[in-house]
């Protein structure tokens, strides 16, 4: 569960830390756990598991650490591990070849994506863009919310995910690619130019 050595808490302190640094995220936990099953039942149970698991494992915990992240990592593996098996995701995903490409130097040279919340994607957040990045695959699903929503490091998502750096960089690339494919039609529709800018404004000067 943690790299970090057993906390000695008691009962008492443990109640406070569940309280006052678990209890907090539990919105975003929530939100995580709907995108992840994409089923409200299933994502109240992702979500209690995941608190029950807290306070199990909560010596592993060490307190004033980036609980959120922590408790990330506890969803992601019981969705993994216990609901994977029973949703109605498809297959994972084989972006292997995708990803020796985008760790390899051609893609250095190529210019990184920009962050969503500061493209004019942040413009257009509707049920389009929600339906866009449902329909993604959950693999590359997870990193978007965990970077442009939930606003994790690359460092934290490394951890949460249990894979390297390069990897969270490259899927996280991989990834909003295909997301903006996806919205490319919704941003025609909605009038967005290439470059972000709007019709509607061009016809108004």
């Amino acid at each position: 569960m943690s790299d970090v050595p057993a906390q000695n808490y008691t009962e008492r302190e443990k109640y406070k830390i569940f309280d006052q640094e678990f209890m907090p995220h539990i919105n975003s936990m929530y939100n995580f756990a709907f995108r992840l099953t994409m089923d409200e039942d299933e994502a109240k149970d992702l979500v209690q598991d995941t608190y029950l698991k807290a306070f199990r494992f909560i010596t592993s915990f060490q307190k004033g650490t980036n609980a959120k992240a922590w408790l990330f990592r506890i969803l992601k593996n019981s969705f993994i591990n216990d609901y994977r098996k029973k949703s109605k995701e498809p297959a994972k995903v084989d972006y292997q070849e995708v990803e020796t490409f985008y760790n390899s130097e051609e893609a250095e040279a190529d210019n990184i994506t920009t962050d969503l919340r500061v493209d004019a994607v942040q413009e257009m957040i509707g049920d389009e863009v929600a339906n866009a990045l449902n329909s993604l695959a959950v693999d590359f699903r997870t990193v978007i919310i965990l970077c442009d929503i939930e606003g994790f490091t690359y460092e934290e998502m490394a951890k949460i995910l249990d894979i390297p750096i390069g990897t969270v960089r490259s899927r996280l690339h991989r990834a909003r690619n295909l997301l903006k494919e996806k919205l490319k039609v919704y941003a025609k529709n909605m009038g967005y130019n290439e470059d972000g800018t709007n019709h509607a404004n061009e016809e108004d000067i």
